[in-house]
């Protein structure tokens, strides 16, 4: 019997002021809240349906007292101090068997590479997606590797991320990388990711 997969997804409610604040300099809160509200809904429809079970990991939100849905999925609250703790909490909380998980501002994400990662794990113990800017945007394990502490020392928001993480995991591990995808942080970001939507 085959172990169960699981796919979690790093998201936060979609509050103005607490999304993309980087867009919000450029675009200003309304407009950074709607992109965001968009990569949101397509990240979550393209990992919804699969041989897996996806959780959305929700951050804490300050802005809105309300409890936020996702509807038809599950959730759970992320913890942590960072980035690290938050992904090594949500592995933890997973049930045994491989676990990948994503962000939601990688507009070129689909469903395939959600089934590339699975496919890599039966091989490899840790699996990565890289990102354009030295980090990457998908991160699967196998149960060996869950609390191996792979995530610390990171040096989270650089260009260092994924080769730190890769530097942390032993060296009896095989890890596998696919496809190169970029994110969605900056002004030239979106303009770029919209003019592909919509090239007029």
């Amino acid at each position: 019997m085959k172990a169960m997969r699981s796919v979690v997804v790093m998201a936060r409610p979609a509050v103005a002021g607490e999304v993309k604040t980087r867009l919000a300099e450029a675009f200003g809160e309304r407009l950074a809240l709607a992109v965001y509200r968009l990569m949101l809904r397509r990240t979550l429809r393209r990992v919804a349906r699969g041989p897996w079970s996806t959780v959305v990991a929700v951050a804490p939100s300050a802005g809105q007292r309300r409890r936020h849905r996702f509807r038809g999925f599950a959730t759970m609250a992320q913890s942590g101090s960072d980035l690290g703790e938050r992904m090594s909490n949500a592995f933890a909380a997973m049930p045994p068997g491989p676990v990948v998980v994503v962000g939601t501002d990688i507009p070129g994400l689909r469903r395939q590479h959600i089934s590339r990662a699975f496919r890599a794990l039966e091989r490899h113990e840790a699996v990565f997606g890289p990102a354009l800017d030295g980090g990457y945007w998908l991160v699967g394990l196998a149960p060996r590797l869950r609390d191996a502490g792979i995530f610390s020392p990171v040096r989270w928001s650089t260009r260092h991320a994924l080769a730190d993480t890769l530097e942390n995991i032993p060296t009896a591990c095989a890890t596998a990388l696919i496809g190169t995808l970029g994110d969605v942080d900056t002004a030239q970001d979106v303009e770029r990711w919209l003019r592909g939507l919509h090239p007029r």
